[in-house]
């Protein structure tokens, strides 16, 4: 094996981890967006609290073009 081909194998390994890493963030995103939902429905939080994480929500949103 040449050197070549062992340096295009570890970044094709490299590559493949990423994808992997994404597809967990993927889906753990997925789940806080759940439990989130069942939050804003809670009738003990303050109109206060509602919109102070749906503000912070709209500039994360803004900051990173989600």
């Amino acid at each position: 094996m040449g050197m070549k081909d062992k340096f295009q194998d570890q970044a094709e390994q490299w590559q493949n981890q990423a994808k992997e890493k994404m597809e967990q963030a993927k889906e753990q995103t997925k789940q806080r967006g759940g439990r989130q939902r069942d939050r804003e429905d809670d009738p003990q939080r303050t109109q206060r609290e509602r919109d102070r994480e749906r503000d912070e929500k709209e500039r994360f949103d803004a900051d990173y073009d989600v």
